[in-house]
């Protein structure tokens, strides 16, 4: 079963690395074919882009495994893969956009440019469709994988249900093998004791046995595989950890340990670590070098029209539920930490100034938060951070509060941009919040951004 999964995923990988090569072929080819329609002369010559094009394969290659775009796996859990190749598409132009605005000397038309990204777009959604058409052919007309169930529970029957009813790989369960004391829930096949495991031979059809135990049965393992050595066959286990934990690629090595990561973010991948970091960095520098007069003439205001500092810091919860002081322009009187900690803000709250009232409706109170995402406290896009106060609070009342704070915390977010924000209720924010957790990306960030712009600065809710 493997062997053959492994097999489908190489020949996956290799047409897919080779689809900027042919992509640069049809693009140019029908590039010309547009200036000829158009009755111009296009003068560009294609050879002497070898470097240009081994650059265009790597960072592709990169980017279709990262959105797992060339994954035999995600091959039949999505409808057409148009997103997983619209976003390898997507970071694979971003790059080489800045390859060539750093790079003076490359010269390649932008139109070019332009179709050859749509062309690979649309071979990459055709390989997709093609593979899918292979792999099914490959299943019907291709012998089964005779299986072994090692289980006869009712947990192993819907194990051994759902192999059958794999779409990549054909399956047929030959016999089930029955543990001391397990309750039976198989009628309709061959079934056999673990004692009696010695009568089964070769001969006897099994290519390989899957162990389909509860984990509380997992100690029994040792004995089934001894039991199992005289096959002579591969042997898989089922990992079912119960609901809401979910075992993907988490199995590591760490001296003679073998650990499972069961809480796995995108905190701790080098594309969230690297890729988001420096975008927070370049793009943070940007947005203060820019609005440098803004912040100096709302800082003259908040000065001149109370008593008090220009900023206001105050704790936060963080990555990993690590507190940061999180800056802001204040936007109230002075008070108290007692009122400013654990107390709400409301509509006409008599707490603010006249100027704080409109710099918190227009988010412009939040402009100094750039400086925490330098510092490395926050992101441009995050959940929003959350005084220590409510934090406990919610832990107490609303269930996987605390996901949220598997990622950094950001000026702006999905939750906020969707309208949950202010006073709105905690849990859909947290339902927005995880599904961020769950799909991040940059794309997504920059789309998050691009929504902040247009509707997430004004906001009926802030107050």
């Amino acid at each position: 079963m493997i062997l053959r999964l492994r097999y489908y995923q190489l020949y996956l990988r290799l047409a897919a690395y080779a689809l900027p090569w042919l992509a640069f072929e049809l693009a140019w080819r029908l590039w010309m074919f547009l200036w000829r329609v158009l009755g111009y002369t296009a003068i560009f010559n294609p050879a002497g882009h070898f470097g240009l094009l081994v650059l265009v394969s790597f960072v592709w290659a990169i980017m279709a495994e990262h959105y797992e775009l060339i994954s035999v796996d995600e091959l039949f859990r999505e409808n057409t893969g148009i997103k997983a190749a619209a976003h390898a598409c997507g970071g694979t132009s971003a790059i080489l956009l800045a390859a060539f605005f750093f790079s003076r000397n490359v010269v390649f038309p932008r139109g070019l440019f332009a179709i050859g990204m749509v062309v690979l777009l649309f071979l990459a959604l055709i390989l997709k469709s093609f593979f899918r058409i292979y792999v099914r052919i490959q299943r019907d007309g291709g012998r089964p994988v005779r299986l072994l169930i090692v289980g006869a529970d009712h947990f192993a029957q819907r194990a051994a249900l759902r192999l059958q009813n794999m779409r990549i790989c054909p399956c047929r369960i030959v016999g089930y093998v029955r543990l001391p004391g397990q309750e039976l829930a198989v009628t309709d096949n061959a079934l056999f004791e673990l004692e009696h495991l010695g009568e089964l031979c070769a001969e006897n059809g099994v290519d390989e046995a899957i162990i389909a135990v509860h984990p509380a049965q997992f100690p029994d393992i040792p004995k089934v595989l001894h039991a199992l050595e005289h096959l002579s066959v591969p042997v898989r286990a089922i990992v079912d950890l119960g609901e809401g934990i979910v075992v993907r690629q988490k199995l590591f090595q760490l001296g003679r340990m073998q650990m499972l990561d069961l809480t796995s973010t995108p905190a701790e991948s080098l594309d969230y670590t690297l890729l988001k970091r420096s975008f927070d960095i370049a793009f943070s520098s940007i947005i203060l070098v820019l609005i440098a007069p803004l912040l100096a003439a709302i800082a003259i205001c908040v000065r001149l029209t109370s008593r008090g500092p220009t900023f206001f810091a105050q704790e936060r919860v963080g990555l990993n539920g690590k507190l940061f002081r999180m800056y802001k322009f204040r936007t109230m009187h002075v008070l108290p930490a007692s009122q400013s900690d654990t107390v709400w803000t409301t509509k006409h709250d008599p707490r603010c100034t006249a100027i704080g009232s409109f710099l918190r409706k227009t988010s412009l109170d939040e402009i100094p938060q750039f400086f925490n995402v330098l510092k490395g406290d926050m992101s441009v896009v995050g959940p929003r951070p959350e005084r220590p106060h409510f934090v406990q609070k919610f832990l107490n009342d609303v269930y996987r509060y605390n996901n949220r704070h598997w990622l950094k915390v950001g000026i702006t977010g999905w939750a906020q941009v969707n309208g949950w924000r202010g006073d709105t209720s905690i849990q859909k924010r947290l339902e927005f919040d995880i599904y961020y957790l769950q799909n991040w990306s940059l794309t997504l960030d920059l789309k998050i951004i691009f929504l902040t712009l247009f509707k997430g600065l004004v906001s009926r809710n802030a107050y």
